[in-house]
């Protein structure tokens, strides 16, 4: 099953973004997830890997991780990279509305459950609310690839305009923590000493996971 399944992780920009290749090694087809940094250097890996980028996946619509002005700059991001490719962009239906400039035709408005093929590799797409709306993060074999919804050692914030702490509590427990222990974590953002961990790993280690009840989790977070 491995050798079906292309699968690269890229850090890139100045903010410790991952950013993700993921398709078919047979079809060479591939989606991209969280396009919003240095979109030419991804350009420049898929064209050297001879893969073509049929989807952007999004896991939340944070400039930094779809693009945009943030903190007085613009971020390249799904703009420039559908200017240069043809893909259609797959976002939780939740947050859709945030992607100025994108015509209909261009987005897939995504449902939690909803499976989406890429190049004949199936990406299922997990609704994990708490630090957006729309956070969702895609499962691909026995991997899963989180955005900002689980780090390695930690989770996102839930102090933003959107977020929900209550929802993030059962996003963790209820969704994330249900999936087999043997499942590959692939944040985000670089914010370890490593750049992968496992559900098993973060039963046992990551703080978040381990609040034995929503009112323990919502003080930890500052919410009485």
């Amino acid at each position: 099953m491995v050798d079906r399944l292309y699968f690269k992780q890229l850090e890139l920009g100045p903010m410790q973004n991952y950013v993700y290749l993921i398709g078919s090694a047979e079809t060479r087809k591939v989606a991209v997830v969280d396009a919003a940094w240095e979109i030419d250097t991804i350009l420049r890996l898929a064209a050297k890997d001879d893969v073509e980028i049929t989807h952007a996946f999004v896991t939340h619509t944070h400039p930094d991780h779809v693009g945009g002005r943030f903190a007085g700059t613009e971020i390249e991001g799904i703009t420039e990279l559908l200017g240069k490719c043809k893909a259609k962009v797959v976002v939780h239906r939740a947050e859709a509305d945030f992607l100025k400039g994108l015509a209909p035709s261009d987005i897939i408005k995504a449902e939690s459950g909803d499976k989406i093929d890429v190049g004949g590799v199936e990406i299922q797409l997990l609704h994990t609310p708490g630090h957006t709306p729309g956070s969702q993060c895609f499962l691909i074999d026995d991997r899963i690839v989180s955005g900002d919804t689980l780090f390695i050692g930690s989770c996102g914030r839930v102090d933003l305009p959107g977020s929900n702490p209550e929802q993030m509590y059962y996003s963790l427990t209820q969704k994330l923590m249900a999936l087999p222990d043997e499942t590959i974590l692939f944040p985000g953002h670089n914010y370890s000493d490593r750049p992968t961990s496992t559900i098993g790993d973060e039963k046992q280690t990551n703080p978040y996971f381990r609040f034995g009840s929503l009112k323990q989790f919502l003080a930890a977070m500052g919410y009485r």
